[in-house]
């Protein structure tokens, strides 16, 4: 072997350029020299010689040693995952400011694709589909029209809704209220709640009429009280009665014994995207375990494991909805909305690895 060939099959950004390695896009470019043109590392253009393989420290220094850009991975452009997020974010703006819900096909032909293209692109970026974005973004606007200085049908229209009828349709889903109640800022809702004791630790239970809204676990009872009171400002806090305590001590139950299982009331409150995920974490049987890559694509949308992780960090209901059951991919634990030491000692029960202490305390 030539000493210059042997050289050139040496140098480390060799092993990114023959394995097409996407993470060294940015950090450099190569250049051909039979071809005359520059590629990044990630290029899926046919492999060449080592030996005829040069390299750059950014497209312009390619461009100013001769070399023009590959068609196929185009260097001189942004990157491909930038430029669809890109064309998504331009849709997501769209579907924001339109008054009426653009169609697919007219939003295909704003993007400059197929249909189809546009459904798949969409929903592979932001993990939900353009129809379900519009819905969750009317929801929003519908919480931020809901003034008492406004009557509820002039923030229905401000929100998007084409009828009052379709709006009334969705809204215990969109508010988890009635929309006089919100737009009281939920004073007229009451939520009674309890605090007591696990071998967790505190744990505080909050239900609405129609279910069970939060379960916070903790070290201070205080503190969880003083959450409640954030995530529902305005709400009637009342404390438990006796029929009360008999749904806390399911809820301490599935702390306690996990593998019994109990068939909860819940008042889930969230964005599509966020229910879909906790309806996903709900199939982990005890005992068992995910990756967020894999409820990732249990819910259709295998590229956004970061999305999956903010949903599981957002919920509120620990242990009914088993955000606990989520690894990395590597089987590790990683963070734990309410400690890591608390998921360990989750899992730890449910692999039936840790006998299960009786709870203790006052409720």
């Amino acid at each position: 072997m030539k000493t210059s060939e042997a050289a050139a099959r040496s140098d480390s950004r060799q092993a990114a350029v023959r394995t097409r390695d996407p993470s060294a896009d940015g950090t450099f470019f190569y250049s051909v020299k039979t071809t005359g043109v520059y590629c990044r590392p990630s290029c899926s253009a046919r492999r060449a010689r080592p030996e005829n393989i040069e390299f750059h420290a950014s497209a312009a220094a390619a461009e100013g040693a001769g070399f023009r850009p590959c068609k196929r991975c185009k260097p001189d452009q942004p990157p491909l995952a930038e430029r669809r997020a890109a064309q998504v974010a331009d849709l997501c703006r769209l579907l924001e400011n339109a008054e009426v819900t653009p169609t697919l096909a007219a939003l295909a032909r704003h993007a400059g694709l197929s249909v189809f293209h546009t459904q798949r692109l969409f929903k592979e970026v932001t993990g939900v589909t353009p129809r379900r974005y519009a819905a969750a973004h009317r929801a929003t606007r519908v919480r931020g029209a809901l003034r008492p200085e406004r009557t509820i049908t002039e923030a229905i229209y401000r929100a998007g809704y084409t009828s009052s009828a379709r709006f009334y349709e969705n809204a215990s889903a969109l508010l988890g209220m009635k929309p006089g109640q919100y737009r009281s800022g939920g004073k007229d809702i009451d939520i009674r709640f309890a605090v007591g004791e696990c071998s967790l630790g505190s744990i505080l239970v909050a239900a609405t009429e129609r279910g069970i809204c939060a379960v916070f676990l903790g070290d201070d009872p205080e503190a969880l009280v003083h959450e409640l009171e954030r995530r529902f400002p305005r709400a009637e806090l009342i404390g438990a009665d006796s029929s009360f305590e008999q749904l806390v001590a399911k809820v301490v139950g599935l702390v306690e014994k996990p593998r019994m299982g109990a068939n909860l009331p819940l008042d889930i409150r969230g964005t599509a995207f966020q229910q879909r995920v906790w309806q996903a974490l709900r199939s982990i049987p005890a005992g068992k375990t995910a990756s967020y890559a894999e409820i990732a694509s249990a819910i259709n949308a295998p590229t956004a494991v970061r999305a999956v992780a903010g949903a599981c960090a957002a919920n509120a209901l620990a242990v009914a909805i088993p955000c606990h059951r989520v690894v990395r991919a590597d089987g590790h634990l990683s963070g734990y909305r309410w400690g890591v030491d608390r998921k360990r000692a989750l899992l730890a029960r449910e692999a039936c690895l840790l006998p299960s202490p009786a709870a203790g305390g006052k409720r």
